[in-house]
């Protein structure tokens, strides 16, 4: 853009209620609110803005999906073709040793612990079809507009979101195809942006919603899916395990799925909380798929798919206030995954139909830019709020001692307890106490991990991950990942943590290179698949992950 050039004005869309983010948190508000409305023979304008390519292209998820929010949105989703076509027709739990496998699936489990009634599918094609559902309702969905700023009132509440802002070139400058992006304007905002939103972490600094909380935990899972031979296809599997390769005070798990056209997805979740700054989660991944009980559902398949997602870890003692001045956090925004099943797309889904109730209800009442308290009652009276609760000690039993004794056994005994008594356990309710970011330890204090080099065949390199997740950037934009200090990596993380950012990014975003005998830290913003790792994990916080371009990132066909 030239000096001559006038820079455009932002234009402005109003509408009663936004939605930022098109998961099944956002898109079940969106169906909800316009049921409701067409009950009533109101009328109230929704949109729906999504920073992917298309709705699906950053979900990424296991995914056992629990049905019980779809059965309560839309009862006949079958009729109407929802991609849910592969129901769980066996569970395997099994504890994997470096050479084999224990399988404990005949002990006795709580029935909350059942995926009995569930399905096996991609979480990113059914928000497809919701998208869908949600349009011919007259819902109004963007991809490809990004959320990129908060807009407030005068009297502090959230007014509008800036998105669609592009053409910036690397230099901060205009380039010929800038748009100052628009403004959107509503009501009330549903913040669903998932895990770690970059939206969600500023609302929630600013209204201070975590005060009086434990701090959100997280887990970086990496999937990849398959296309196998017809005899290692078992339609309706479902196989979960702990143990190797992680070690016994590295929290996490893996998980194999058969599903759809002779798909399976494997995948691992590390919990991000682990001390040795030289454990990398994505090698992690690589090693578990040569291991005997992973091995035998993938020789002679294809790898079609790669990707990796953090996932909020810390449960019901880690849910912030949900409502603020003009909005509220709907789904993984505020963290409803319940952790020992590995699910969280019916409780997302269930809060987003909670909070579209409490807007539609204020929106009759002639309000608008207050704070929907009716939300809060509903989700602490709600069977989201149960669900967690019974699980509530899981995750700081697991991180307090380990995985023998806190993942299997203490945890066991606690989910029995809680699941016999509606709630009630010994233990009370424990707290997490720290972040993943301060749970990092030294360098000096532990041993660089030798991982075994991928043969292409099994196991992997990270750039040709990087590509079968069809990620892509604009490269002549501003980097979305921002250093608040420059100088740290270097002169903080390198010599104290080894610079773990090289490791616990599972797609080479970052690298420390030599350059005139003396290192530089390197971000291949690039690469980046969108996982916020590295504004989870670094040990300094010294990352601030932000949406680039609309559009930009990775594009999901399956996940």
């Amino acid at each position: 853009m030239t000096d001559a050039q006038e820079v455009p004005a932002r234009e402005a869309m109003d509408y009663d209620v936004v939605i930022v983010g098109a998961g099944p948190a956002g898109l079940g508000a969106a169906i909800r609110l316009k049921q409701l409305a067409a009950a009533a023979g109101a009328e109230v304008s929704v949109a729906v803005l999504e920073k992917g390519s298309e709705v699906g292209a950053h979900i990424l998820s296991g995914a056992v999906i629990d049905p019980r929010a779809l059965n309560e949105l839309i009862p006949d989703w079958k009729e109407k073709g929802a991609p849910l076509d592969t129901a769980v027709t066996r569970d395997r739990y099994l504890v994997l040793t470096p050479d084999s496998e224990i399988d404990i699936s005949m002990l006795p489990k709580p029935s909350l612990m059942s995926n009995h009634g569930a399905y096996i599918g991609s979480l990113a094609n059914l928000c497809r079809w919701l998208a869908e559902q949600a349009e011919s309702l007259g819902v109004e969905v963007y991809p490809g507009f990004a959320a990129s700023e908060a807009l407030y009132n005068d009297d502090g509440a959230l007014r509008g979101v800036v998105a669609g802002f592009m053409g910036v070139g690397k230099d901060c400058q205009p380039k010929a195809d800038y748009q100052p992006g628009m403004e959107i304007n509503g009501r009330y905002f549903l913040i669903a942006e998932g895990a770690r939103g970059s939206l969600a972490k500023q609302i929630q600094a600013r209204f201070d919603l975590c005060a009086g909380r434990e701090p959100q935990k997280y887990g970086l899972g990496v999937k990849e899916i398959w296309q196998v031979p017809q005899e290692r296809f078992r339609p309706g599997l479902v196989q979960h395990s702990m143990g190797w390769p992680l070690a016994n005070d590295v929290g996490g798990g893996s998980f194999v799925y058969h599903f759809g056209d002779r798909y399976v997805a494997v995948g691992l979740v590390t919990h991000l909380n682990y001390a040795n700054p030289y454990l990398s989660p994505f090698d992690e991944f690589q090693r578990l798929k040569h291991h005997p009980a992973i091995a035998k559902h993938l020789t002679g398949g294809t790898r079609v798919s790669c990707g990796a997602r953090a996932i909020t870890e810390g449960g019901l003692q880690s849910v912030p206030k949900l409502a603020f001045p003009g909005g509220a956090l709907i789904g993984c925004s505020a963290g409803f995954v319940n952790l020992p099943r590995i699910k969280g797309s019916h409780n997302a889904m269930k809060t987003g139909m909670l909070a579209a109730e409490a807007a539609f209800e204020a929106l009759q009442a002639g309000r608008g830019g207050d704070v929907l308290s009716a939300y809060e009652t509903a989700y602490e009276k709600s069977w989201v709020h149960h669900d967690l609760k019974l699980v509530r000690n899981a995750k700081p039993l697991w991180s307090r001692y380990g995985t023998v004794l806190g993942g299997l056994l203490l945890t066991g005994i606690d989910l029995w307890i809680n699941s016999l008594t509606g709630g009630w356990s010994p233990f009370g309710t424990l707290k997490h106490g720290k972040t993943d970011a301060a749970s990092t330890g030294f360098a000096k204090d532990f041993a660089p991990i030798d991982y075994p080099k991928p043969d292409g065949v099994l196991s992997f390199d990270k750039l040709s991950s990087v590509y079968v997740s069809n990620t892509n950037h604009d490269e002549d934009q501003p980097s979305h990942l921002k250093l608040r200090d420059p100088s740290i990596p270097i002169n903080v993380n390198l010599p104290l943590y080894a610079e773990p950012a090289q490791r616990y990014c599972p797609a080479g975003v970052y690298e420390v290179v030599e350059k005139q005998g003396a290192p530089v830290f390197v971000i291949n913003a690039q690469n980046c698949v969108h996982c916020k790792t590295c504004d989870i994990k670094d040990p300094s916080q010294n990352i601030d992950w932000a949406p680039p371009e609309g559009g930009g990132g990775p594009n999901y066909p399956n996940m």
